[in-house]
């Protein structure tokens, strides 16, 4: 492994390096020490970035197909030769456990590689014309054309592969972009930046520019993007939305997971995947599995096993092998947790296993008996965290995977065919995952929420149908 962060950073304007200041600290996650630092941007170079991008359309726009294939084809090449690299650095500012690292270095690549694929299959439609006598003679054909400048705001937990799922369909759709990264994660981003500027894309087709949040309005209100896309809290989501303007708004907001564990599953097996999808990367994912709804012919040995085997997942230092628990993203993101589980003993929880925090690091933790009212339950808890209740009727599971203000995904164990198709027609998610847990996500597939868990789809095809538009042209004949 490259185990080695250099001293500093640049951010990336109009494809090219810049080292203007170093003035955004880089921690690793684990120790809290700075390591490294990252060029912060300002206003002035934010207004340059988007001047850049929105002279450089038109030539984005003229781009052959296979010229786009060719760029992304080329990240994927180099994303290989500096996996390692990749790994370690996320592993350092995420404090993602080293094995986990190398997972999301592998979805970068994977989605790179999906983006590759459909950037020469961004199909259009010959649309009959001639319904009624009027219309005789007249032909109708539509195409897909970039929809211009973007703005994208990427999250800190998955620093690499959210970053990718916004970059790779703009490349491959033909839209300039600047980007803004987490700024407690800005590393993944920079360093695709700095493959991204090895090829042949023209001047101004992207910047990736770590900036304060009080230093980025631009990337909301500034009326030359035509599409915002943001991964992040709901408050801050909505909030950019109610102040975007005209342009697009794609929306990935997280959400409160539940899983649906019926009377006909393999324990055993199914225990696996819920500790995998609960804990993996200490909760920090907005499709962890939160709320657990278990049969009531199988909850108590299912609780059993669960909590058994949740004890003996190793916490502590990311870099090594073993570990499977690594620190949350920040001592205050630990405390509010930490709040939040106390507050629920307070108001009846029990807890099973867990419950205890030491710095940003808190234990995998399971409750039950959870009041609904409780914050941990009703708010996305975005940490090692996963609360117990059982069922006796199916629909009212199905209902109590509803109760919840945010849409995302959820998870259903079942062998019956029909509550499968039950529940793929009545929860109010963006997708059901049957046979496994609301965490497992495939790159390619569209996958997005609604309610307060967002708006559009992200999903390499589904990110290119938001970054164009359609044109439409009708012939006389």
């Amino acid at each position: 492994m490259k185990n080695k962060l250099r001293d500093k950073y640049p951010l990336y304007l109009a494809n090219e390096p810049l080292q203007p200041n170093a003035n955004l600290k880089v921690e690793d996650k684990y120790t809290g020490e700075a390591v490294t630092s990252v060029a912060l941007a300002d206003a002035e170079i934010i207004e340059r970035a988007i001047v850049a991008a929105d002279d450089c359309f038109e030539k984005m726009v003229n781009m052959a197909s296979y010229e786009r294939q060719e760029v992304l084809l080329h990240c994927v090449q180099r994303f290989r030769e500096d996996f390692d690299e990749f790994a370690y650095a996320l592993c350092v500012e995420a404090g993602k456990p080293i094995r986990d690292s190398r997972g999301e270095v592998s979805r970068l690549i994977d989605t790179f590689k999906i983006a590759a694929e459909e950037s020469t299959r961004i199909y259009g439609e010959i649309q009959p014309l001639d319904i009624s006598e009027r219309a005789k003679g007249y032909r109708g054909m539509w195409k897909r054309v970039p929809i211009g400048p973007c703005s994208f705001i990427s999250p800190f937990n998955f620093p690499l592969n959210l970053a990718a799922h916004k970059i790779a369909p703009a490349i491959a759709a033909g839209c300039p972009f600047v980007m803004k990264p987490a700024s407690k994660t800005p590393l993944g981003a920079i360093l695709i930046g700095g493959i991204l500027a090895e090829t042949n894309l023209p001047k101004g087709a992207f910047s990736i520019l770590p900036a304060s949040r009080d230093g980025s309005d631009l990337f909301t209100t500034d009326e030359r993007f035509k599409l915002l896309s943001f991964t992040g809290s709901p408050e801050v989501g909505w909030d950019l939305k109610a102040r975007s303007g005209k342009k697009k708004v794609v929306l990935e907001l997280g959400g409160n997971a539940a899983v649906i564990i019926d009377k006909d599953s393999d324990i055993d097996s199914v225990v696996d995947r819920v500790i995998f999808g609960a804990f993996y990367q200490s909760g920090q994912s907005c499709i962890s599995v939160q709320r657990v709804i278990v049969h009531e012919k199988i909850y108590d040995k299912f609780k059993k096993n669960f909590v058994e085997k949740t004890k003996k997942l190793i916490s502590g230092d990311p870099k090594l092998e073993t570990t499977f628990i690594g620190p949350m993203i920040s001592l205050s993101e630990a405390e509010r947790l930490d709040e939040w589980i106390k507050d629920s003993l307070l108001k009846g929880a029990k807890v099973l296993c867990g419950g205890n925090r030491k710095d940003s690091m808190i234990e995998a933790t399971i409750l039950e008996n959870v009041d609904r009212t409780s914050e941990v339950y009703a708010e996305e808890a975005f940490g090692p965290i996963a609360i117990l209740s059982k069922f006796s009727n199916f629909n009212s599971a199905l209902d109590e995977v509803n109760d919840s203000k945010f849409g995302l995904q959820a998870g259903i164990f079942t062998k019956n065919i029909d509550k499968a198709f039950l529940a793929w027609d009545k929860l109010e998610v963006g997708g059901i995952i049957i046979g496994d847990v609301p965490s497992y996500r495939v790159d390619n597939m569209p996958y997005g929420g609604v309610k307060d868990s967002g708006i559009g789809r992200e999903g390499i095809k589904f990110a290119i149908e938001d970054m164009t538009e359609i044109r439409n042209l009708v012939i006389k004949t």
